[in-house]
């Protein structure tokens, strides 16, 4: 590919609603544009990257035994009905009506499609097992859509579905696609854990993230520094934090006037968070949920959630829902309360272990001290769950050694999904005895374009992209000094055949633009290795090998660089 002919128009400055370096650097190297809020048209050099992770995908699926297919994006809101996904999944679905008013959603993932079309296909266990995967765009209607790629309301994606006979399949097939995954994104060149997570709206018993080590992530995981344990903080397993026992104090009512957060209440009464209970309220499946954890603790929404068996994600309760029930917001405590068909309270593990704590006194303007919860809760009248965020005072559950947090990126998940979507959609096959059980499913999800702005967080410096060598748009440029000078020109395109011949993926920067500004584009986007001609180096019957991601610079015989170019690659 020549420079002159590549449509790559780069930008010197940041744009101003670029949240996030990826977003940011492929927007200024021409990687893509933006069409809308979270909407984003690649470029050539976007579109090249994207086809090379697509690439990698596909030969570790296909390794796998996994069949490529395509499914419609369009979907009809039957099948979601059926599977009770319809309600259940919420307002990131896009739902859109046809002419004749029939409903469709635009996919956010394919279970209820996939395993339509397979019931009508499979009946016997003679034709099981099988694993199907498809690479197309999927649509999420995201209240904030935002950080590029990361975020987006259509992104591009790689699912596959196993089905199996039975739970030893499952896990046979769960096992083979965590291993392509490991396989693909050490391919890709990314930092990776992969971490227990929850399965959310997609159900299942058993599921693992993957998850790109980067500060950008919007994801927060432990890990152990002595185990291979690894979760997402939603599903990472706290324990239950003790205080020391003391005698219990008379509770009682204290003035805490326009101090509704606990901070400010513990400030106000000189008390240590941890000596503090706090509640955060919630609206889940139209039910006020009184969600209660230590003053220094977090609450964990996926965590209650599963407490009172909601079906859909946790909003945060509205004035009007706390008035309903009675709640002062920034002055709530369980103590009096009790549970109702519309209310429940759910206090976590490490609160009922605590002794004279401060707790809201459900009147404003006013907190309880010397609250002692097996005391002063109705204790058959709530729920007492782990719902709290594990902290870094924890220890690995596994093995008890020092955990670490870190940010992450979803670039993929892998889950159990068991008969969830066999048993409401009726997809079931004849066993070796004739009788009819539902298939044992999985689902594999990898998020490509997320992939792509992960290697950006992780690879970058104050000039550009750095790229890992297998996804980069091209994997070397040629930067002549001067294009005008016909010795530099004809070197540098014998160095491109040559390149070209070896197979190496390769542009020539034919422009006859300064130096210094090729210099920069080529810093900019990010090509691995960048290869300059000029009068200097032609004397000798040599160039100048830069590589991108050390700074390293190597001078090389002309007539050898094709040789060291792809060692050099090799290395990379």
């Amino acid at each position: 590919m020549l420079a002159t002919k590549l449509y790559a128009p780069t930008l010197r400055e940041v744009p101003s609603d670029a949240d996030v370096v990826s977003q940011q650097l492929m927007l200024r190297a021409g990687f893509m544009r933006k069409t809308a809020n979270g909407l984003y048209s690649f470029l050539p050099l976007g579109w090249r990257s994207i086809k090379k992770i697509e690439a990698i995908v596909r030969e570790e699926m296909d390794c796998a035994s996994a069949q490529e297919i395509m499914m419609p994006i369009l979907q009809p809101a039957e099948i979601w009905k059926e599977s009770g996904r319809w309600n259940a999944y919420g307002a990131e679905m896009m739902r859109i009506n046809d002419r004749h008013d029939n409903e469709f959603c635009l996919g956010p993932t394919h279970e209820e499609m996939i395993t339509t079309l397979v019931k009508n296909e499979i009946n016997s266990y003679r034709q099981l097992p099988v694993n199907l995967y498809q690479i197309q765009s999927k649509f999420r209607d995201e209240r904030r859509p935002r950080y590029g790629l990361m975020r987006s309301r259509e992104f591009i994606m790689k699912d596959a579905y196993s089905f199996d006979v039975d739970e030893a399949g499952l896990d046979e097939s769960y096992k083979s696609m965590y291993d392509a995954y490991t396989r693909i994104f050490t391919r890709c060149g990314l930092t990776f854990r992969p971490v227990e997570a929850d399965s959310g709206a997609i159900g299942g018993s058993g599921t693992h993230e993957f998850m790109a080590i980067a500060e950008a992530g919007e994801a927060d995981i432990v890990y152990c520094t002595k185990c291979d344990y690894a979760a997402n903080i939603e599903i990472g397993k706290p324990g239950i934090m003790k205080q020391e026992e003391e005698a219990l104090q008379e509770l009682s009512v204290v003035d805490t006037p326009n101090a509704s957060t606990i901070e400010a209440v513990a400030e106000m009464l000189n008390l240590p968070l941890h000596k503090t209970i706090k509640a955060v309220v919630f609206s889940i499946d139209g039910k006020v949920v009184l969600a209660i954890v230590r003053g220094d603790h977090e609450v964990n929404e996926v965590a209650v959630q599963h407490a009172v068996l909601g079906s859909v994600e946790p909003e945060m309760a509205t004035p009007e829902e706390l008035e309903k029930v009675g709640l002062t917001a920034g002055f709530i405590s369980p103590v009096g309360l009790k549970q109702t068909e519309e209310f429940a309270i759910v206090v976590d593990e490490s609160v009922m272990e605590t002794y004279n704590v401060c707790g809201g006194a459900n009147k404003k303007d006013a907190h309880y001290i010397n609250i002692n919860p097996k005391r002063d809760f109705n204790v058959e009248d709530i729920i007492v769950a782990p719902i709290r965020l594990i902290t870094a005072d924890d220890v690995c559950p596994t093995c008890g050694g020092a955990l670490e947090h870190a940010k992450g990126i979803e670039v993929g998940q892998v889950f159990k999904l068991g008969t969830k979507y066999s048993e409401a959609l009726q997809a079931t096959f004849l066993d070796q005895n004739g009788r009819p059980n539902p298939m044992i499913m999985g689902c594999y999800g990898i998020g490509v374009s997320r992939t792509l702005a992960a290697a950006i967080e992780q690879y970058h410096d104050e000039n550009g992209i750095i790229w890992p060598r297998a996804i980069a748009p091209f994997e070397a440029v040629i930067v002549p000094i001067n294009a005008k000078d016909e010795a530099l020109m004809s070197t540098s395109q014998t160095i491109y055949t040559a390149l070209q011949d070896a197979g190496v993926d390769v542009l020539l920067d034919d422009r006859k633009d300064r130096a210094g500004v090729k210099f920069k584009d080529a810093d900019l986007i990010g090509y691995p290795l960048r290869i300059t001609v000029s009068k200097n180096t032609l004397e000798n019957n040599e160039v100048e090998i830069q590589i991108r991601k050390s700074g390293e610079a190597i001078t090389c015989a002309i007539d050898s660089v094709a040789t060291k170019v792809t060692e050099l690659l090799q290395d990379l």
